[in-house]
């Protein structure tokens, strides 16, 4: 039987706007999701059409607590930074990470040029194979490991040491907020975590530890750069943030009573620059695990970048649209939970390998709970608004 719309006299049609606003947002995602597709059935047949899109949900498993942060962040953006992260961004993530940055990992590492390097990567030798580019890349783990695990480490600490209001895990959760009060705790435990990374990992203990503290330098120089240009957010009634850093923080307090979308200027690029640098940390992972399902730069680029990476994108930007975050109010932590769980299995797998599918669980496990978790404590609290004649109506 078919369905008629019926006009409602109580309710606005939210499910088409909710249709509209999904349709907008990843139009173009699905888009290029089939040409994506086309192109890899044309490459290499239906063999490379299954892979593919085994990549591409690999990359969307994997970073579906980094769209959550990114979100968070996002929504103090303006129309046209959104819009640079959409373009401009996904233009850093697919040429950039997906590709280049492998590339340049290899050539560093087998001191080749840009040229040669382009070369083996295109003679898709096994991950087994000694002097391939999947072998030189797979070899390089370690330090990628360390570069990524920390900057996440920092991210996940900064935030659970971070005074707020709305505590999701409380038996965790509660004794992390009474250590943070401690000075530069979070400094303390990324360096102690460092260290047993470093001593536990063999031949590789100097470029651990130099890839680490790169990593460290590299997420204080950016959520530090705010600063340096004495950034001001005109959404702040006059409060300025010391740095990029604080202001994501301040992001994460965010209620749906505050404005959005307003930040422009240097305090956008910023905001920008972190995002695209979480990005980087979140697809290190992801761009290593591939190689153990093919070897093909071509098919990475279309699994990862073109579908996985975009998909990522326009779910950052659907998430924003819809006012989730505010919504359903403890993502943010699960995100963040996850986010603490990758750093941790990115440092384990200096030593030891992990099975990529079992860090895609891990983060999407953490964001099903925190949602859960979300949706119980809206009903409780549509409860508790409720008056005393209604709730006993209900309960009988």
């Amino acid at each position: 039987m078919l369905d008629v719309a019926v006009p409602s006299t109580t309710a606005p049609c939210t499910k088409g706007r909710s249709a509209h606003v999904f349709l907008k947002t990843f139009g173009w995602s699905l888009a290029i999701t089939v040409l994506a597709l086309a192109v890899a059935l044309v490459y290499g047949g239906w063999s490379a059409v299954i892979i593919t899109a085994i990549l591409g949900i690999l990359e969307i498993s994997l970073s579906f607590d980094n769209a959550v942060v990114n979100a968070r962040i996002l929504e103090r953006m303006n129309p046209f930074w959104q819009k640079m992260f959409l373009t401009v961004g996904i233009i850093i993530a697919v040429f950039g990470m997906r590709i280049l940055f492998p590339l340049l990992i290899v050539g560093v590492t087998a001191s080749l040029n840009p040229i040669e390097a382009v070369q083996l990567a295109l003679e898709k030798g096994p991950i087994d194979e000694p002097g391939t580019y999947a072998y030189l890349l797979h070899e390089a783990h370690p330090q990628i490991a360390a570069f990524g695990g920390m900057f996440l480490l920092m991210i996940f600490l900064d935030f659970m040491f971070e005074e707020r209001e709305i505590l999701w895990l409380t038996w965790l959760e509660r004794p992390l907020l009474f250590i943070g009060k401690l000075p530069m705790v979070n400094v303390v435990v990324a360096l102690a975590v460092l260290a047993i990374a470093g001593t536990t990992a063999g031949d590789h203990q100097s470029t651990v530890l130099i890839a680490g503290i790169s990593g460290l330098v590299t997420y204080f120089l950016v959520t530090g750069l705010g600063g340096l240009f004495d950034v001001d957010d005109p959404d702040d009634d006059g409060n300025s943030f010391e740095n990029t850093g604080e202001m994501v923080a301040e992001a994460n307090r965010m209620s749906a009573k505050r404005k959005v979308g307003n930040v422009a200027g240097k305090a956008a690029f910023l905001l920008f620059l972190y995002l695209e640098v979480i990005d980087a940390s979140f697809s290190f992972d992801g761009v290593i695990g591939a190689f153990a399902i093919t070897a093909d730069p071509i098919i990475i680029a279309l699994g990862l970048g073109l579908i996985g990476a975009l998909f990522v994108r326009s779910l950052t930007v659907f998430l924003v649209r819809q006012g989730t975050l505010d919504e359903f109010e403890y993502l943010d932590h699960g995100a963040h939970w996850a986010i603490g769980a990758l750093a941790a299995i990115l440092l384990v797998t200096i030593t030891t390998e992990v099975n990529e599918v079992v860090t895609g669980l891990i983060g999407v496990v953490f964001i099903i709970a925190a949602f859960v978790s979300s949706v119980v404590r809206n009903k409780r609290k549509a409860g508790a608004h409720q008056p005393a004649d209604q709730r006993a109506t209900v309960a009988s």
